[in-house]
């Protein structure tokens, strides 16, 4: 590259112009409010999945000794070999059914069984009750053990609570330890948060951990310090902090009647990937009451769940794992004939990292096959591709074509920094139309409340390639945000089928 050709230098002040307007458009955190940000740095246990790993454990728990005694006191090999089994997998299903109604998979009951030792004893008793029945009216109840019921019954009480006392320690401790507890910041100051967060303290076995309070305005009308927790910064510092923190719920603690003060929070806020709820606790307004979800006693209008959260990013991961795996099988002559064309067409690496926006607006390294002269790649992704652009290799130009450049992605996906469906990722330095994207779409960053994906909503629907127009990203990140509100794993899979058929009929890609 000469150092002195014209273009090269006229390249280099606008480069670090822009690097200084993105840098002033960041807010910047303070000492204390970074250091309680990296403090919740990790990530915890949510409560909602402890609770339902609780119920598959417990379901096998009481399978087991149903099981070792028929197997030791009437045998494998009875007439009855099928309708046993039976017998034990519904009663043990029953049990964990009842169990979740009488509320002995929240939180409180599982800090404390004793307190729901009576409900769960019921439950079991029930269950048994309803065996019971039914095996008299099917006229089969002779033709079943009655010492191996209530061996199967004793047994199953006295495993089912020594787990449950066990549970407790276990989750007593990971509360000592922060390891399970759901995160909260309060926007908003002065006396409707102290109100609030005393309301929240006087909750009995609280899972919330309040982290600071955020609040736009001044230390004269907003105390730094409410009901000893320290105020850490503005609202826009607060979406800072959130990209550092492992925040779950964010709650506003303004009066409902401050609507515009409150839409204005909203509108700046609704790009996390967190829980948004709106305080009631102080308000006279009253809605219905499957209107409010609940802190314990105190009340809470939901504005906002975070997408694709709990069991629903476990089954997402699941579905990530398994195409991946079955994606890299199928795709490895293509992915290794590719890389035998790369390195036979131009010199340099087969793969080609790059930086890209991910989950909650962190950086991650995307991979792809090389498309570009080793010298003329543009790792930063600063100047789109364009068609006919001459930094494209022979090669290149077919598998950008062809969107064979992005199969390595199986493996970022594998690894789990992006999604197999989701918002296409992003570099940090995108522009259309010579503004950055976050500044020709308001609300933007909304797209990154869930994982990017190798492929997407918007790229089957034609909204992929360059993006030259400012129309062309409003597009892309209108199909994007449709997508995160309407997830499902059906829709990834639709997705998924749909993305080879629509892909290679593209004209948009270069």
């Amino acid at each position: 590259m000469n150092p002195v050709d014209p273009k090269n230098r006229a390249a280099t002040p606008v480069h670090a112009a822009d690097s200084k307007r993105e840098q002033r458009a960041r807010p910047t955190l303070g000492p204390v409010a970074r250091q309680v940000a990296e403090q919740y740095r990790r990530d915890t246990m949510s409560p909602v999945m402890v609770s339902g790993v609780m119920r598959i454990i417990e379901f096998c728990v009481l399978l087991l000794p149903g099981f070792a005694i028929y197997a030791g006191h009437v045998g494998l090999s009875t007439h009855l070999s099928l309708e046993y089994p039976l017998v034990i997998a519904g009663v043990s299903l029953l049990s964990v059914i009842l169990f979740e109604f009488s509320d002995a998979y929240q939180m409180p009951a599982l800090r404390n069984p004793m307190s729901h030792a009576g409900r769960i004893f019921l439950c079991w008793s029930s269950s048994f009750a309803v065996l019971l029945v039914a095996l008299f009216f099917l006229k089969i109840s002779e033709e079943f053990s009655r010492l191996w019921l209530g061996a199967w019954f004793a047994s199953g009480l006295g495993v089912v609570f020594v787990l449950r006392l066990v549970t407790s320690r276990v989750i007593r401790r990971w509360t000592r330890n922060g390891r399970i507890e759901r995160r909260a910041v309060i926007v908003g100051g002065g006396k409707n948060a102290e109100l609030l967060i005393r309301s929240i303290e006087r909750q009995p076995y609280n899972d919330i951990r309040i982290c600071g309070i955020f609040d736009d305005r001044d230390d004269r009308r907003s105390p730094p310090i409410v009901a000893g927790y320290p105020k850490l910064g503005n609202v826009d510092e607060l979406i800072e902090f959130a990209r550092i923190a492992r925040i779950d719920m964010m709650i506003v603690s303004l009066p409902i009647t401050a609507e515009a003060r409150v839409l204005t929070m909203l509108r700046k806020l609704w790009v996390l990937p967190i829980d948004i709820r709106l305080s009631a606790h102080s308000s006279h307004m009253r809605f219905r009451p499957r209107a409010y979800s609940y802190i314990g006693s105190v009340p809470m209008l939901d504005v906002l769940d975070r997408p694709i959260n709990d069991w629903d990013s476990v089954a997402k991961r699941a579905f990530d794992i398994l195409f991946s795996l079955l994606g890299i099988v199928v795709f490895s002559p293509v992915m290794l004939a590719t890389a035998i064309a790369i390195k036979l067409d131009s010199k340099g690496p087969v793969l080609f990292r790059q930086k890209r926006h991910g989950f909650n607006n962190e950086e991650i390294n995307v991979f792809k096959f090389r498309s570009m002269y080793i010298e003329q790649c543009d790792p930063t992704a600063r100047n789109l591709v364009t068609k006919d652009d001459p930094r494209v290799t022979r090669v290149g130009r077919f598998i950008r074509k062809t969107s064979i450049d992005e199969l390595p992605q199986f493996f970022n996906s594998l690894s789990g920094s992006l999604s197999l469906v989701g918002p296409r990722p992003h570099a940090p330095t995108a522009k259309a139309e010579n503004r950055l994207y976050d500044e020709v779409v308001d609300g933007y960053f909304a797209r990154h409340r869930v994982k990017p994906g190798v492929t997407g909503w918007a790229q089957i629907n034609g909204w992929r390639g360059e993006t030259d127009t400012e129309e062309k990203i409003r597009k892309r990140t209108e199909f994007d945000l449709y997508y995160i509100e309407n997830w499902s794993l059906w829709f990834d899979l639709k997705i998924l089928l749909l993305t080879p058929f629509r892909l290679l009929g593209s004209d948009n890609a270069y």
